[in-house]
């Protein structure tokens, strides 16, 4: 069943999705349109609405070039390379590399989801090329895929944002619940349990996504010869003709200066904070360890550069995710979307409704936090009101949020810039992985205790 809907799914992408700009824009329409039909702003407000989110997450946006820029930067530094190398040539078939990507992905991206996202593309790329060198015919889109839909459990792991945002002082619902400990959350038989059946039955399914037979499989190099191309290293001087720059570019003693005072901090930052993986400590972490397996700042500049290209999707649609989150927000349309799901829900189908409700809002909403601040307050008020458990309802949010990631591209946009795949390529097989797990998320919210 699940290979008949992925082939069924990814035919439809192909035809009907588009570049994720357009789909960016797509969205704004929609979203325009039904801020009209659904709330009390006019014309003329939603555009006021579209153009004071715009700009909202230009912070956000750095950030999140420089997760893929330094975790790229990290992961072709040659020791971390031998060791991606060595783990792609593992699989022996189409279906093995799919299994394998998918759940080394889950690992990495419940530890961070930075992490789960670069370690995602480069695995998913260099299983494709290892698998073309050995004539092992892997299909390219799908180990694409299989990058991106490995992640689709981050919010559940330790960098959560609903989760961690909710556990520490001041978050901006601490009047209304208090300080909820991750113990509550991350920690709960809820999560623990969803987890254990994640890493179960994620790649299993994903692996029943690889085709039959070697007919229709794309591989890397047919795809784009020059993904088999190995990274050139740039001719070495010899050290007799170094002029006082390139001592500078090649000093180890420099590197070695700078990653010490970044180590310091490091130790600082978990010995102070305890473990508070957010967004500009894992960034650092990735630029400290990169510098330091590179070695030299001129090596560590290269890589940086080389990670840049895939920068330009994130540079343009950021703004355009900032305006749809402006217009759901300020128009009160977000209050509206989960109002239908309070209205239906009773004490025993609340979660679930919620994570429905979750699932819908993330199309409009892609990020993490972003979803929480405007959903969280609605989903509160209304578990506080039935004398529900608050810890399920963030994590019902949670799962919302992170599911329908794998019909919304715009998390997908590195691991595009990197693997160089097109959004079309790789979405059928994620939006066949979503419809089949949703089900298996409801059933987990009705059953497990929070």
């Amino acid at each position: 069943m699940i290979h008949a809907m992925g082939e069924y799914f990814t035919e439809w992408a192909r035809k009907y999705m588009p570049d994720p700009w357009l789909f960016a824009i797509l969205l704004s329409f929609l979203t325009y349109i039904l801020g009209l039909i659904f709330t009390k702003s006019g014309p003329f407000d939603m555009i006021l609405h579209w153009y004071k989110g715009f700009w909202e997450l230009l912070a956000f946006a750095m950030q999140m070039c420089l997760v893929l820029v330094t975790g790229y930067s990290l992961a072709t530094a040659p020791a971390v390379k031998r060791a991606l190398d060595s783990l792609a040539r593992i699989p022996q078939s189409n279906a093995g590399a799919t299994y394998l990507v998918v759940l080394v992905v889950i690992i990495a991206g419940y530890i961070n989801w930075g992490l789960g996202l670069i370690v995602g593309a480069v695995l998913a790329k260099e299983v494709a090329r290892q698998g073309s060198l050995r004539k092992i015919p892997i299909h390219y889109p799908l180990m694409g895929a299989a990058g991106y839909i490995g992640l689709a459990i981050w919010h559940g792991g330790f960098s959560g944002s609903a989760p961690l945002l909710v556990a520490t002082k001041g978050h901006f619902l601490e009047k209304e619940i208090g300080i909820i400990p991750v113990v509550q959350t991350l920690f709960s038989p809820l999560n623990i349990g969803v987890f254990i059946v994640m890493i179960i039955v994620l790649p299993l399914l994903a692996k029943g996504l690889a085709p039959r037979s070697d007919k229709g499989i794309i591989t890397i190099d047919q795809y784009d010869p020059t993904l088999m191309e190995e990274e050139k290293a740039e001719k070495a001087k010899p050290k007799g003709e170094w002029t006082t720059a390139d001592r500078l570019e090649n000093s180890r003693t420099i590197a070695l200066i700078v990653v010490a005072a970044g180590l310091i901090y490091i130790v600082y930052h978990f010995y102070q904070f305890g473990f508070d993986l957010n967004l500009n400590i894992v960034n650092f972490i990735f630029l400290i360890v990169g510098l330091l397996l590179h070695g030299t700042p001129i090596s560590y500049v290269r890589a940086i550069t080389e990670g840049t290209k895939g920068c330009a999707g994130i540079i343009l649609q950021f703004p355009f995710y900032a305006g749809i989150m402006g217009m759901m927000k300020y128009s009160g349309l977000v209050a509206v979307i989960a109002g239908w799901f309070v209205a239906i829900s009773t004490s025993v189908t609340y979660a679930a409704w919620t994570y429905i409700a979750a699932c819908i809002i993330n199309i409009f909403v892609p990020s993490g936090g972003g979803q929480w601040a405007v959903q969280g307050p609605i989903a509160v008020k209304a578990a506080q009101a039935m004398q529900l458990s608050i810890p399920k309802t963030v994590m019902a949010v949670a799962y919302g949020d992170q599911w329908t990631n794998l019909f919304q591209p715009f998390w997908a946009l590195p691991l595009l810039g990197i693997t160089r795949l097109k959004v079309r390529d790789i979405m059928g097989y994620c939006i066949a992985i979503m419809f089949v797990g949703i089900p298996i998320f409801v059933i987990l919210l009705l059953l497990l205790p929070a």
